[in-house]
């Protein structure tokens, strides 16, 4: 927080009539305002640079031979896609030189509503990580979900009272912006009041709907699948957030649109991320190291990674390493491998030689009561009959969250449907478990593979009903059973009906209780589980699945109503008629 009386501490360091806390010698510093690397002494002092040159210090670090850049950060996250808290969020992402994340917790705010916001912000308040919160704009995504929670402007408006509270998060209800509705313009009314801004979530649209989303004051959106939509978003005036998630892998579909003219208006982000993706890959490093295999300077990917993303955020005290600004820094062995050596986070070294210094990253767990997760399916609920097996069915993308809409043809076995294994169309299930309506989705998929059993979780963007997929009712079942018992999480069953696999996530239905290296082990077990049910190979099950019940996003998405149609902005039966 900036006082009178810090300014007046940081103006004294400046002017070296203070001892500094640190000095980092002898590297090459990073100048992310003119893309420039000069060999200068860094000097900190109460978590702030102070100046550069000769000062005196408490302590010394020798950077000789390294470069040193601004500490990463993730321009939009959702953290409830790791699995784990805040606190074990910021284990993982500090390690991968990531200082800061603008996060939407809507997930979690789905579930239990401001309740769950607020969990997150105070979990995130103990973590080392600095994570800047936007405020869910669609709880429920669309007005005809069944979520845990309804939030309107009013229930978000106290929330600006939070430091950490910069805006509104991305705008995924394009019919209440175009259509002008009260309550969303409101939402995004009362963040330009507060301060903050408006993210955007422009999957599918056309440059004509990117106009409309600009005119309601919606600035930025990290949904281009292609070079073609980010030059649309661009040249509308938005700042882009290139994605590379577990299942959204957009960066070198996207990254051609970076140029020397434009890259000032590019940031990355993660999206969605799984522990062990960020564990075996990293989190934004990760996308620098893509970049600049494709030919993108290591200049303009660090810019990318840093202030791009501070000043879309109007973020000004992080994003570069310059008198004033919070002493961020990565110190890297080689700026084209990313190879990180150090990390200091607010002036203390938090990783060295590429280890953390676990003396930093005390858990202290915080207190949140989940709701109860409430539904009574039965065997019957789950019976699909069909007449003549002219059927809709979901063809998922691997590793893109679109789907594909095809029209199939089945054969009923009794008039009902039965998994067609030749064609690997097997039997989809969404069942609403906030407010115990009794409401069973029922459809049909393709791209799975599945020869036998099933799986299910409660992670199902973004309402998060229980989402399964299974070549029988009977192991369809026993799989929405086992993520009922455990309170929530995701289960594999087998075609014997035995659980092989599963991880219990009770906070919420979403979130781990357990250190990220504990929910590591598990997904490995989730994936080894699935492969001795399926054939495919090359993308992650669980995370595929549950964007399968998300209606903003193209093309033919189940919720727990049914199919329904993005296009056509419906809901549509499994059979056709005829």
């Amino acid at each position: 927080m900036i006082t009178k009386s810090s300014i007046q501490q940081r103006v004294a360091a400046a002017t070296k009539t203070v001892i500094a806390d640190l000095v980092i010698k002898n590297g090459q510093v990073f100048n992310v305002f003119d893309g420039t690397w000069l060999q200068q002494d860094i000097a900190i002092a109460n978590e702030t640079i102070i100046g550069f040159g000769h000062y005196e210090a408490q302590e010394t670090i020798d950077a000789t031979g390294k470069y040193i850049v601004p500490g990463f950060i993730d321009s939009h996250v959702h953290i409830e896609s790791s699995n784990v808290t805040p606190q074990e969020m910021g284990r993982i992402l500090l390690q991968n030189g990531v200082t800061s994340i603008v996060t939407d917790p809507h997930e979690i705010a789905n579930v239990a509503g401001v309740k769950g916001i607020e969990f997150m912000i105070k979990d995130g308040e103990k973590s080392k990580l600095d994570t800047y919160f936007m405020l869910p704009s669609s709880v429920p995504a669309v007005s005809f979900e069944h979520a845990g929670a309804i939030l309107k402007a009013s229930d978000l408006k106290p929330l600006y009272r939070e430091q950490s509270v910069i805006g509104l998060a991305e705008v995924m209800d394009y019919p209440a912006v175009f259509g002008a509705a009260s309550d969303m313009i409101e939402k995004v009314t009362d963040a330009l009041d507060a301060g903050g801004h408006a993210d955007g979530h422009g999957a599918g649209l056309t440059p004509e709907q990117v106009n409309v989303y600009m005119a309601a004051g919606i600035r930025t959106d990290h949904e281009s699948t292609t070079v073609e939509e980010a030059r649309a978003r661009l040249q509308a005036g938005m700042y882009v957030f290139i994605r590379e998630g577990t299942i959204t892998r957009d960066t070198l579909n996207v990254i051609d649109a970076v140029t020397p003219q434009n890259a000032r208006r590019f940031s990355f982000c993660t999206d969605d991320k799984l522990i062990n993706d960020l564990i075996d890959e990293g989190s934004i490093n990760y996308s620098i190291k893509l970049a600049i295999e494709t030919g993108i300077t290591p200049e303009i990917a660090y810019q990318m990674a840093s202030l791009n993303a501070a000043e879309a955020h109007q973020l000004q005290h992080i994003g570069a390493i310059a008198a004033g600004y919070q002493a961020d820094l990565v110190i890297l062995d080689n700026p084209k491998t990313v190879a990180i050596n150090r990390v200091i986070k607010r002036g203390q070294a938090v990783v060295v030689n590429g280890t953390r210094q676990e003396d930093y990253f005390v858990h202290e767990p915080s207190a949140f009561e989940s709701p109860a997760i409430v539904h009574n399916v039965t065997a019957t609920d789950l019976k699909l009959p069909l007449q003549n097996g002219a059927v809709h069915v979901i063809e998922i993308q691997p590793n893109h969250v679109e789907t594909n809409h095809l029209e199939l043809q089945v054969t009923p076995q009794n008039g009902q449907f039965e998994a067609d294994l030749t064609q690997d169309i097997v039997k989809m299930v969404v069942v609403e478990r906030h407010q115990g309506t009794g409401c069973v989705g029922i459809g049909l998929v393709k791209g799975f593979e599945l020869k036998a059993g099933a799986f299910a979780t409660t992670v199902a963007h973004d309402s998060h009903n229980i989402v399964a997929v299974g070549t029988s009712d009977e192991a369809i079942l026993k799989a929405i059973e086992q993520v009922t018992t455990i309170k929530g999480g995701v289960a594999m069953i087998d075609a014997n009906l035995n659980v092989i696999a599963q991880m219990p996530l009770p906070i919420a239905g979403l979130l781990s209780d357990q250190p990220y290296e504990r929910v590591n082990e598990q997904l490995q077990a989730l994936q080894a589980g699935f492969e001795t049910l399926s054939t495919a190979r090359g993308f992650d099950p669980v995370l595929t699945l549950s964007f399968l019940t998300l209606p903003v996003i193209p093309s033919l998405k189940l919720t727990d109503q049914g199919y329904y149609d993005f296009h056509q902005e419906q809901f549509i039966a499994v059979e056709k008629k005829g």
